[in-house]
């Protein structure tokens, strides 16, 4: 063993692949790159995440109490990269990227056209918000592309670095 810096462990713990979050204040959507989530509980999906108060989406989101979860396929990796280099507030990124948008059934924010999954979410706790930029959210609803149902998603290991999920690999499970 020798020592790790503290400064990349979560390089190590990366949770799940990259997400795309999208909300939408005042008529004006907004779409962020985020991969410092995690799913929280089971039933109903609960997923932890973190929205820096920093980011231009942080604001819509504490307003709104909404956005959209995206998982988009590692085809798009350098749009997702361009779209976490740039502020919303600064800029128009679903015309600056050709981010096809829909609208979602129970929340404000739009679908992304492109992505394999879109999660509708609702802001369900904001005890960590002030401390952390920490939003539970509660997936009310979610849709899955049949056609990239096995695309391969991008998981972000730090300062430009990411990897493909591969290979699945099943295990006897004590629950389905």
């Amino acid at each position: 063993m020798r020592k790790l810096d503290l400064g990349k462990v979560y390089q190590k713990l990366e949770p799940g692949p990259v997400v795309l979050l999208t909300t939408a204040e005042g008529g004006r959507a907004n779409v962020m790159t985020m991969s410092w989530h995690m799913m929280v509980e089971f039933n109903p999906p609960l997923i932890a995440c973190v929205v820096s108060e920093g980011d231009y989406s942080h604001r819509a989101l504490k307003q709104t109490g909404e956005c959209v979860l995206a998982i988009p396929p590692a085809e798009m990796a350098e749009t997702v990269v361009a779209i976490g280099n740039c502020s919303g507030l600064d800029v128009d990124k679903f015309a600056r990227f050709g981010l096809r948008a829909r609208p979602a059934k129970e929340v404000g924010a739009p679908l992304l056209d492109q992505c394999i999954v879109n999660i509708e979410c609702k802001v369900v706790d904001r005890a960590l918000v002030a401390a952390y930029n920490l939003f539970v959210l509660e997936a009310v609803r979610a849709w899955i592309d049949p056609k990239q149902a096995k695309a391969r998603t991008l998981h972000h290991c730090g300062y430009g670095r990411f990897l493909l999920d591969g290979e699945e690999l099943r295990l006897r499970s004590a629950k389905p």
